[in-house]
């Protein structure tokens, strides 16, 4: 019997090779995604079963070589280092195994198990290439397995050859001859081959790193060994390091890639050969001569930002009409469950319970137009057309003191939407020059993130209905637009410096997405929305919810409710003296009874068709049926209908009071208090207290501004209505108009980063000082573009789709001025396309 074991498999590769998707095809739904111990690079891992035992497969971060330049490389080689997989699996795009297999030779130097997945085994093919996997395999001494990963093409022969990879514990010879550095290399070998503090790192590996004076490498070497020798070592390695550059004039990095990419190219005569009966002009080039044409591509990109909230949002936001009802029934079932009301003030428990309900209600409904969006984007992703967005943008971003890298963050942060500003921040760690770091930083909490779409959606919803793709599409280009005036600004002022380097990237090939790499990635997004709405938003409305409550209503004002109270009790009771069900008027029936007919007319407002209103009656018919004649009163009886009167006023009455005593406990609460103190300054926007409330809770979670509204713009108790219903009534009637919803819109897609946000901001600043100014010059630029904005709509007497054209055009008028007569004058993007492979 076979003994089992499990094992830890790394997946290596560089970015656009279809690691991930290789990734997805071996683990399936078995995986997580966590952070690295002491980094914000995401770790994504998963497990899959065999005969032998279990595999467990960590998704290393995509890199193109194993020095420590980026946080994304020194996290791949740390695990390597550190950990020690049972095998490592490298990702080669086999379209372009010329620049792949740089870092399989880096690998294969760390004295690794090496199994090679020759991957996008179709796009080769495509490209007429043709590749002899068992050559490759024979010169590099290592497992070679085809696969092709969006097909799931070739994982049981990986699988297999992962397994048996693991068994065979034979060293592979290094692949490459550094030839006039290798005595140099040799006399390292043997120093640190002999000292037994290093005998678990890869003595050649090390070797190089230190010739190559790697930092990293160098930390390393303290940490293991004695001061006194570990300085020796390094001196020794600087010494050599030293000679050799003095003798051969070269650096001794420049010398390795040489090294490198000259063993590649032995390594490939003979494995890639072309057919000569194919194009060489492939599908990628074709269409990246219409997609990336310097007219065409802005035209297109702005085309497909439009067609996605089109989709996304108006047509996605038709399935919140099926899913509110849903929603709705499930708070129907948790005020079950909870205490029953009272007749003025609810027991503690429900009332906080329905709170945190109708919280997370009012973002769970929006849950269909994520899904539909991020579908959308992951489209975009596995297309390989977000690269060419980056590279399209980085010609526009250059010209604002930002680098062709800030693409990324602002990607991640939600530049279509969906995004998450702390990712984003965390992201920008790649950006090599500081002063466009720093301005990248502070705009990227400019982005659509995923947590501002619920508050657009709803003022959408009520004031801009017949306008909802054209206000998406600037609301999103809007913010990008922002984000580039605020960086010229910072980096005229504030961040004066060097100018920012050029920019090199790697444009994929074009892939046709699969159903389910789709599908995966939009509902993992969406869970990760979900999650959030059920812990820090639900923490949020725990806190807003004791705030708005304390200090509570005065004893002489309870009184005063109280008497009003018994007053309208008293009434009923006297109009249904001498009715056949006066015995309703009784005490200890007069609260149970209006929790009945609340429930039975918010019951039968949700209740469709005559169906379901027949399914209604009978429902609370068997509930009570002493009280249900007085909720459905039966045709010819008199006292039923009369009883029924009294008791929709008596309802009414109380409906009244309750809508009295909470708005009175709002306002004089700790932060109505606040909100009408903020009033004097938010008025020039036209905000009032209760949109001062909400982008104030917005702070801790974006979310929560829509959470917040939702129990503001309280519901009655005989109602189910949707946020739009309850707040447009509400908002109408107090003057709020759709100017209104622009100073908003405006003010909250300037408005300060989230509490997360600050905090990565500290982390990546590491000072305290841009925290706090990420936090204030976002405030006072964003109240003034409202201010400013209503100030004139109101004088002008323009509506709020008018305003918000005005302040986008001329945003963008601004925009085109200065980058057309005051941009750097910065080095083109030079952009490195998959081409074709050569024998």
């Amino acid at each position: 019997m076979t003994e089992r074991r499990d094992l830890l498999v790394a997946l290596a590769g560089q970015q656009n090779a279809g690691k991930s998707t290789l990734f997805n095809a071996l683990t399936g739904a078995r995986q997580h995604v966590a952070n690295y111990p002491g980094v914000t690079v995401d770790k994504k891992y998963g497990q899959y079963g065999d005969t032998e035992g279990r595999v467990r497969i960590v998704d290393l971060p995509g890199t193109y070589s194993l020095t420590s330049f980026s946080l994304e490389e020194r996290v791949a080689r740390d695990f390597l280092i550190q950990e020690r997989p049972d095998v490592v699996v490298n990702v080669v795009d086999g379209s372009n195994l010329r620049r792949s297999l740089h870092l399989t030779l880096q690998l294969q130097e760390m004295e690794l198990p090496l199994v090679l997945a020759l991957n996008m085994m179709d796009v080769a093919a495509g490209r007429g290439l043709e590749i002899d996997p068992q050559r490759l395999a024979a010169r590099l001494d290592v497992p070679v397995i085809p696969t092709v990963g969006r097909k799931a093409e070739g994982r049981e022969a990986l699988r297999g050859a992962i397994r048996a990879r693991a068994c065979d514990h034979r060293e592979t010879a290094a692949a490459v001859d550094y030839g006039e550095l290798e005595p140099a290399i040799g006399a390292l070998v043997e120093h640190t081959t002999t000292t037994p503090e290093l005998a678990a790192v890869p003595a050649r590996w090390l070797a190089l790193k230190l010739l190559e004076d790697d930092a990293q490498a160098q930390r390393q070497l303290r940490e293991r060994l004695p001061a006194p020798q570990a300085e020796a070592l390094l001196q020794e390695a600087a010494r050599r390091r030293r000679d050799f550059e003095t003798q051969a004039r070269l650096d001794v990095a420049d010398h390795l890639a040489a090294c490198r990419d000259q063993s590649v190219g032995q390594l490939l005569e003979g494995v890639v050969e072309r057919r000569e009966d194919r194009p060489r002009t492939t599908l990628t080039e074709r269409i990246d001569r219409v997609l990336l044409n310097r007219l065409a591509a802005p035209a297109f990109l702005v085309l497909t930002v439009f067609l996605i909230y089109q989709v996304a949002i108006v047509w996605g936001y038709e399935l919140t009409n099926y899913t509110w009802p849903l929603l709705a029934g499930m708070r129907e079932l948790v005020a079950g469950v909870l205490p029953d009301a009272g007749f003025l003030v609810d027991p503690y428990t429900r009332a906080l319970g329905l709170w945190l309900v109708d919280s997370a209600n009012t973002l769970l409904n929006y849950v269909p137009i994520f899904l539909i969006l991020f579908a959308l984007i992951a489209v975009l992703e596995d297309s390989g057309y977000m690269a060419r967005i980056a590279f399209i943008l980085d010609k526009v971003l250059h010209r604002f003191g930002l680098h062709g890298q800030s693409t990324l963050p602002f990607i991640l942060a939600g530049v279509f939407a969906g995004g998450c500003a702390v990712p984003g921040v965390m992201a920008t760690k790649g950006i090599p020059d500081n002063r466009a770091r720093m301005a990248t930083i502070l705009t990227v909490p400019f982005m659509n993130c995923l947590a501002k779409v619920p508050l657009y959606t709803l003022l959408l919803g009520i004031f801009f209905v017949e306008h909802k793709a054209l206000m998406m599409f600037y609301i999103s280009t809007m913010t990008i637009i922002f984000a580039l005036l605020v960086a010229k600004l910072l980096t005229r002022t504030v961040l004066r410096g060097e100018e920012t380097s050029p920019f090199v990237m790697e444009l994929p090939a074009y892939h046709l997405p699969t159903l389910g790499g789709v599908l995966r990635r939009a509902i993992d997004r969406t869970w990760l929305y979900i999650k959030k709405v059920g812990t820090i938003v639900i923490a949020v409305a725990v806190v807003v919810f004791t705030l708005l409550h304390l200090p509570g209503l005065s004893d002489t004002r309870m009184a005063d409710f109280e008497e009003r109270g018994r007053a309208a009790v008293s009434n009923f009771e006297q109009a249904m003296a001498g009715n056949a069900y006066d015995w309703v008027a009784s005490p200890e029936h007069i609260t149970p009874l209006l929790n009945y007919y609340n429930d039975y007319k918010r019951a039968k407002l949700n209740a469709s068709g005559a169906e379901g209103s027949r399914a209604v009656k009978a429902r609370f018919e068997r509930r009570n049926p002493d009280y249900f004649p007085l909720v459905a009163p039966p045709k010819g009886d008199r006292d039923a209908r009369q009883a029924s009167r009294q008791l929709r006023k008596l309802s009414s009455a109380r409906k009244s009071l309750r809508r009295e005593m909470k708005e009175e406990r709002i306002t004089s609460s700790i932060l109505g208090i606040i909100g009408r103190g903020m009033e004097p300054v938010t008025q020039f926007a036209g905000f009032d207290w209760k949109i001062n409330v909400a982008l104030l809770s917005s702070f801790a979670a974006r979310e929560s501004s829509v959470a917040t509204l939702g129990v503001l713009f309280q519901q009655d108790e005989d109602q189910n209505a949707t946020l739009e219903q309850r707040m447009g009534e509400e908002t109408r009637a107090g003057g709020a108009t759709a100017l209104t919803a622009v100073a908003v819109i405006l003010f909250f897609a300037l408005y300060p980063p989230c509490l997360a946000t600050t905090v990565m901001v500290k982390v990546q600043t590491g000072s305290y000082k841009w925290m706090l100014f990420s936090i204030v010059f976002p405030t006072l630029l964003g109240l003034g573009v409202a201010s400013a904005v209503y100030t004139i709509g109101i004088v002008t007497g323009s509506s709020g789709i008018e305003m918000m054209s005005w302040t986008y055009f001329g945003a963008l008028a601004l925009l085109l001025l200065l980058g057309l007569f005051t941009g750097p004058g910065r080095r083109r993007p030079v952009a490195l396309t998959t081409a074709p492979e050569h024998g």
